[in-house]
Parts: C-alpha cells; sequence; structure tokens
C-alpha cells in the first residue's frame, strides 16, 4: 500500500516543510485541493455532510494546486503529486493542460490529476463555468487534455468544445494519470473509465464495497491497465487494518498522518512528528514500492 498525504486546509507556509520530509521518509504522494473561492452564503447544499454544512471554517486557505505543486516539487526529489480534487469542468480545457503539462515536466514527471464534477454551483457562475451538464463536459475535456498531452496537432470538434487544429508545447514525455472523485454511481463509473478513483472518507467495508463495484465496471467496460484506488480510512490505525485494506483492493491510503498521534489541529512541529511517527509505526510495515 502507498501512502499519500492530505493537505486540505493546510496554511500555505506548512505545505513546503511538509512535502520535503515526506520525500525524506518515504511517502508516495502529496494531495492538493481545490477551491478558488468561497461564499459566505450558499443555495447549493455541501454534499459531504449530513446538515448540508461545509467542512471548513471561513478564511481557510486553499491555494491554487498547480501553482502549489510546482513550486512543492521544486522542493523534493521522488515525491508525487496529484489534486483531491481539481474541479475540471469549471475551467477551459487548454488551460488546464497546459498548467497540468507544465507541472508534469518542471516535475520530471511526478504529477497526476485528479478531478471532481464540482458541487458549488454558485462558484461555477463566478469563475465563467457551466454548472449545467458538468459531468458530459467533463468527460469530453478528458478526451481532450489525453490528444493534447499526446502532443501533435489536435483538433476538435463536440458537443461542448470546439477549436481547429493546433499544438501545445511542452508535452508531457510521461504519461499523466487522470484519477476520478466522488461517491455517486456516475463517479464510480467515470473513475473506472480512467486511472483510478479517490474516494471521500469511509470505512474498510465501504471501501471493499466501491472496489467490487469498480472493478465490474471496469470488466464491463473492458477496462486494462493499472488502477488505483485512494481511500481515506475511517476505521483503520494499525498496519493489521491497513493490510486488511489492501487486501480488499486499496492500492493507496490518502490521510494526514499526525492525526493518529494528536488530531488533525497541531502546530507545524506536531504535525513533522506525527509524520515521523507514523512513518516509524506504519509506513514501514506497509508500503510497496512505487
Amino acid at each position: 500500500m502507498r501512502v499519500s498525504i492530505a493537505t486540505a486546509y493546510l496554511p500555505p507556509e506548512e505545505l513546503g516543510p511538509i512535502a520535503r520530509l515526506a520525500d525524506e521518509l518515504g511517502y508516495h504522494a502529496l494531495a492538493l485541493s481545490d477551491h478558488v473561492i468561497n461564499l459566505e452564503s450558499l443555495d447549493t447544499k455541501y454534499p459531504y455532510t449530513e446538515s448540508g454544512a461545509r467542512r471548513w471554517e471561513s478564511f481557510t486557505p486553499w491555494v491554487d494546486p498547480m501553482v502549489a505543486i510546482a513550486s512543492l516539487a521544486a522542493q523534493t526529489e521522488r515525491l508525487q503529486f496529484f489534486t483531491n480534487v481539481f474541479i475540471l469542468p469549471m475551467r477551459n480545457p487548454l488551460l488546464v493542460a497546459k498548467a497540468v503539462s507544465t507541472a508534469s515536466v518542471l516535475s520530471g514527471g511526478r504529477v497526476a490529476l485528479g478531478v471532481g464534477m464540482g458541487w458549488c454551483e454558485e462558484e461555477f457562475d463566478l469563475t465563467g463555468g457551466t454548472f449545467r451538464k458538468r459531468g458530459a463536459r467533463a468527460d469530453e475535456m478528458i478526451g481532450i487534455l489525453r490528444a493534447l498531452w499526446a502532443g501533435g496537432w489536435v483538433e476538435h470538434d463536440g458537443e461542448h468544445f470546439a477549436f481547429p487544429r493546433l499544438e501545445m508545447t511542452p508535452a508531457p514525455s510521461t504519461r499523466i494519470p487522470i484519477y476520478i472523485g466522488g461517491i455517486s454511481e456516475a463517479a464510480l463509473r467515470r473513475a473506472a473509465r480512467n486511472d483510478g478513483w479517490v474516494s471521500d472518507l469511509m470505512t474498510i467495508d465501504e471501501a471493499a464495497e466501491a472496489r467490487i463495484k469498480l472493478d465490474a465496471y471496469r470488466e464491463e467496460q473492458g477496462a486494462t491497465g493499472d488502477f488505483s484506488v485512494f481511500v481515506s480510512l475511517s476505521d483503520a490505525w494499525t498496519s493489521d487494518h491497513f493490510r486488511r485494506a489492501e487486501d480488499l483492493g486499496v492500492t493507496d491510503l490518502l490521510t494526514m498522518p499526525w492525526a493518529y498521534h494528536g488530531g488533525f489541529e497541531q502546530s507545524l512541529a506536531g504535525k513533522l512528528d506525527g509524520m515521523k511517527r507514523f512513518a516509524d509505526e506504519i509506513l514501514q510495515h506497509v508500503a510497496s514500492p512505487d
């Protein structure tokens, strides 16, 4: 099992030290979250809590994930990076392709794109995105990204996007994986068509059920090749727990390792110490080679 570190809500000044230590200790990746803005009041209900209340307080930092990845990649050597998750259909596919490709090239191929469909209609409205049919738009965008990243001349005439013959350079020298976040059946089916799935917080048994569905969808679609399952586990804290999750199909643990040693709210020193303790107690016993 590979272990990645979630960085949602962290102060920007903590990202560099956490990335450098993660690189040193053998963690697999850092996950960067994404929102452009946070509105004071919303008509849209937040879908990941029963009450509909957001999980973060006002004025919580949300760094631009691609800018952050470029900076953190320059400070590390082996650490991978992915977005958890990038709101793809809110953006222009050409601009996304350019930013992600550049980050991949400058990092030496250490970037993956985790995408979500987005839940906040007001954020789409204010950034110029189109909330309606965002799933179909995202599917078309993924095809565009793949074509542009392959290099060479590309033209496209689709339902939502069209552009004449063009090229975008530099193209990445290594394939950029695309992971899909979300817990709906549509999200699982979309993940099965791509390179992996990123979960919300769930139990080991819930993750196992999701893996069964993902494998069935992949078989139905004739999908082959490597497939990553990133899960944030709510009921695992020992090596045996994590090994059981791996046996049931979880390839990647996504977590804040310091939370096992003092909770989520800690000083930077506490977080770094928690990362070391988790590496000593868990990581070295469950980590698999990349």
